[in-house]
């Protein structure tokens, strides 16, 4: 039987050093149990639109699923206990199917889009969905850090093709930027879902490549370990990726989860 758990978050997102605008965008709906970070890209600020909309419409999507029982339509909607992961993905689907009709009504959209990873937090366990290459991670009680994504990528698809190669080959990858899915880019897109059960004292992470490009997984769990105070640890996670250089944006939201 799932842990009866309360939850306690804290979030953060900053323009970091390099950029002069941030085009991530994050939002929290603890009624909801809803967790969102996206990361959006597009030339005349659409990476910003972009990502506004994907964490708009998913949270709206829920707001509205409570009145009307068959938003869900044209997508398939099971009952029962993929109910919640359903509706995750369906609300990213949706999302999805937005952004790319935004991006092709004006010239300075076209092209838009954006990363994401959500978290639906209900009955003691995580749905987690991800589209590109912002991360999810569970940091447990005792400091060790376990990622919940792999990034859609052309670095990822390389390593899984060339297991022999050592990280400092792999940092001399030249296309590990590159992502290979992100919402906007088509009318409809694969979105990635996985359960996970949470325990007392677990802390569920959720953050754009800002922060994964600055710190190793190790020393964000490290972090996480060493602030009792989310937002302390938050604030301590954008800290370190500004001062190792603060190449892009930097957006953090952390999820811990309590005995009820």
């Amino acid at each position: 039987m799932p842990e009866r758990l309360q939850l306690e978050y804290a979030a953060l997102t900053d323009v970091g050093r390099k950029r002069s605008h941030n085009e991530d965008s994050f939002k929290v709906a603890p009624d909801e149990g809803l967790y969102l970070v996206a990361d959006g890209m597009g030339g005349h600020n659409a990476g910003e639109v972009a990502s506004a909309m994907a964490v708009d419409v998913v949270s709206q999507f829920f707001v509205d699923a409570h009145d009307e029982p068959t938003i869900s339509w044209p997508f398939k909607q099971a009952r029962g206990e993929r109910y919640d992961a359903d509706t995750l993905g369906i609300a990213v689907q949706y999302a999805n199917l937005r952004i790319y009709e935004s991006s092709r009504e004006s010239a300075e959209r076209r092209g838009m889009g954006t990363t994401f990873v959500g978290a639906l937090v209900r009955h003691g366990a995580a749905w987690v969905a991800h589209v590109g290459d912002s991360r999810g991670y569970l940091v447990r009680s005792a400091g060790s850090i376990e990622p919940l994504t792999t990034d859609h990528s052309l670095l990822e698809e390389y390593r899984r093709t060339r297991p022999d190669l050592t990280d400092e080959q792999l940092k001399k990858f030249p296309y590990k930027n590159v992502i290979t899915r992100a919402l906007g880019m088509k009318p409809d897109v694969a979105v990635e879902m996985h359960r996970h059960e949470l325990h007392a004292g677990d802390v569920l992470l959720l953050c754009c490549d800002g922060l994964t490009g600055m710190l190793t997984d190790q020393r964000i769990g490290q972090i996480v370990h060493e602030h009792p105070s989310l937002t302390d640890a938050c604030s301590a996670l954008v800290g370190e990726a500004n001062k190792n250089g603060g190449l892009d944006n930097i957006t953090v939201v952390l999820i811990r989860a309590l005995a009820a």
